[in-house]
C-alpha cells in the first residue's frame, strides 16, 4: 500500500527530508509526450501543503494535532514569493508515482525556502530540482512579518542542504 507520507535522514545526519508520492495522470502529459512543465508547479505546491499539514512531533492525535499550517494560521499566512525549477529528465506518464522529496534550504527573519526533489520511488532517476522562496506575512496587514519562534523551531527540524542545482539562474550570483 501507498504511504501517504514519508520521512527520513540522509546517512550523514544532515538532512531532514519528506517525501510525498505524486499520483500522475494522462492528463498531465502535453503535445510533446512528457509531463507539462506547469504541472511541476502544482507537484511542487501538493508537497507545501502535504508537509504543512503532517502532525508534528509530541504535539496528540492526528484530528487535533499542531501542524504547520496550525502554527502560522495563529499569526498571518505563507506565500509564495520565488520560484525556480531546473528540468532535468523529461518525465512520461505511467501508472507509478512519483515522488516529490520537500526540505527547507533558507531560513530568514520573515522568510524562508523550501528545495526540492523529484524522483523515482528508489530516488535513482531525478526529473527536477527546484526551490520555492516563502514569506509570511501578517493577517492584519498583509505586510512581511517575522516568523514566530515556533515557526523557526518547526522549520529548522525540517532544514536540509541547499537545493542541487547544476548551474545558477542567469543574472544570479552564488
Amino acid at each position: 500500500m501507498l504511504s501517504l507520507q514519508e520521512c527520513f535522514s540522509c546517512e550523514d545526519g544532515g538532512m531532514s527530508v519528506n517525501r510525498f508520492p505524486i499520483q500522475l495522470r494522462f492528463g498531465d502529459e502535453d503535445s510533446n509526450g512528457h509531463v507539462n512543465n506547469v504541472r511541476y508547479v502544482q507537484f511542487m505546491e501538493e508537497a507545501r501543503v502535504r508537509l504543512s499539514l503532517v502532525p508534528l512531533p509530541g504535539s496528540g492525535s492526528a484530528g487535533g494535532a499542531e501542524t504547520f499550517r496550525s502554527v502560522t494560521r495563529e499569526a498571518g499566512t505563507t506565500l509564495v514569493v520565488r520560484q525556480e525549477i531546473e528540468y532535468l529528465t523529461p518525465l512520461m506518464y505511467r501508472p507509478d508515482p512519483v515522488w516529490m522529496e520537500i526540505w527547507v534550504s533558507a531560513l530568514g527573519r520573515s522568510s524562508f525556502s523550501y528545495g526540492f526533489r523529484l524522483t523515482d520511488d528508489d530516488g535513482g532517476t531525478v526529473y527536477a530540482v527546484a526551490e520555492a522562496a516563502m514569506v509570511m506575512v501578517g493577517r492584519d496587514t498583509g505586510r512581511p512579518a517575522a516568523l514566530s519562534e515556533r515557526q523557526r523551531e518547526v522549520l529548522a527540524d525540517w532544514a536540509g542542504g541547499d537545493v542541487p542545482f547544476r548551474q545558477a539562474a542567469a543574472g544570479a550570483v552564488k
